[in-house]
């Protein structure tokens, strides 16, 4: 018999894809797709099974099924539906960890468990290091928000860990994620027409693409190939570190500086209408910046992302519609721009450089 597959979070659409995608593997025998409504995505020959894990019933569900490996993808920022409310969201991030592990711990073919967590942990703050390790402690611990909610998360993990020494645990720190499909906070806010950012910081930012997201899961979810080692907690990024200003011009996104405190106001209308899911958590994020170190993703877990932060950035671009400044347009632009300047020292039959050659000769 091959292993059975728990994956909690089904119907958001990271968590189908990944569902599809650990069905090809050949040592897996079932997978058992959860979450509170039915996905409108197919999970191809996956069980659907629909049920809360905030509600003890989640323990039933573990050993009806014999599950023996867990992949907990319901920690989330934004509501799964734009109805949903926030106080749900941290119920199922917090009080679902806890009824998941519960039932995981009575479950004694559990073997094996993979939290989808992210660098939020490591908080934004303008003390903090230049770049983040999984060792490295924040200045300043998250107040509140998503951030807030992974940190009691991955306590409860830890806790977990002791009292079940038998079970491998697997946590990753996913930076922002970003797609064709993917429905993040980072994907809406850069989906604005004008990208309204925090007057005099430029933060440094790293992405993770979709894909890379699906295929490190998969990777954690198995035995580790000789040579690796999968339990323990990895920050997962692409290589590389763009500007939020860089990441603005690519997507060919026009932005409105605004002082800090029009910004959390403006934040908070956009929140209220549905634009986008502008927390203080990403207000935070979006003045000061977060980078991780991933080496031990490289070295210790063995897995190398394909998308470069670049490169995850420029394929959900593609799938944007055009900005108010296309890049291509914009770059033309200015070519248009300096050949008029350089356009009467031709006529003249000179060079802007050969003119101020010829004043001071």
């Amino acid at each position: 018999m091959g292993k059975v597959v728990l994956v909690t979070g089904a119907a958001r659409q990271l968590g189908g894809r990944f569902v599809r995608r650990v069905q090809r593997d050949p040592d897996v025998d079932r997978v058992i797709g959860v979450d509170v409504v039915r996905p409108v995505h197919e999970l191809g020959d996956a069980e659907f099974v629909r049920a809360d894990i905030r509600q003890p019933t989640i323990s039933k569900v573990l050993v009806e099924h014999d599950v023996d490996t867990v992949v907990h993808m319901d920690v989330h920022g934004t509501p799964l539906s734009p109805r949903g409310s926030r106080t749900a969201v941290k119920e199922t991030n917090v009080i679902g960890t806890m009824q998941l592990l519960g039932g995981c711990q009575k479950a004694p073919r559990v073997r094996r468990l993979v939290v989808k967590s992210s660098i939020g942990v490591y908080g934004s703050a303008p003390r903090d290091p230049a770049v983040f390790d999984e060792n490295t402690p924040s200045k300043a611990l998250p107040s509140g928000g998503f951030a807030k909610d992974v940190v009691e998360v991955e306590g409860y993990v830890r806790g977990f860990a002791r009292r079940r020494p038998d079970v491998s645990v697997t946590v990753l720190r996913f930076a922002q994620l970003l797609g064709p499909t993917v429905d993040s906070p980072m994907g809406d806010y850069f989906s604005l027409p004008v990208l309204p950012t925090v007057l005099g910081y430029d933060p440094r930012l790293q992405f993770v693409h979709e894909d890379d997201a699906v295929e490190v899961l998969r990777l954690a979810s198995r035995e580790p190939a000789r040579g690796t080692f999968s339990a323990g907690t990895f920050n997962i990024a692409g290589d590389g570190v763009l500007l939020l200003s860089q990441c603005a011009r690519r997507l060919g996104r026009p932005t409105v500086p605004m002082l800090l405190p029009a910004i959390r106001w403006g934040g908070s209308a956009l929140r209220s209408v549905g634009l986008t899911d502008f927390s203080p958590e990403q207000v935070r994020l979006l003045t000061h910046g977060r980078v991780v170190r991933t080496a031990r993703m490289r070295d210790v877990l063995g897995f190398a992302p394909r998308f470069t932060t670049a490169e995850a950035l420029a394929d959900f671009g593609r799938a944007l519609d055009a900005g108010l400044l296309p890049p291509e347009r914009w770059a033309g632009a200015v070519d248009r721009v300096a050949a008029r300047l350089d356009a009467p020292y031709e006529y003249a039959g000179e060079h802007p450089a050969e003119e101020g050659q010829h004043r001071h000769g």
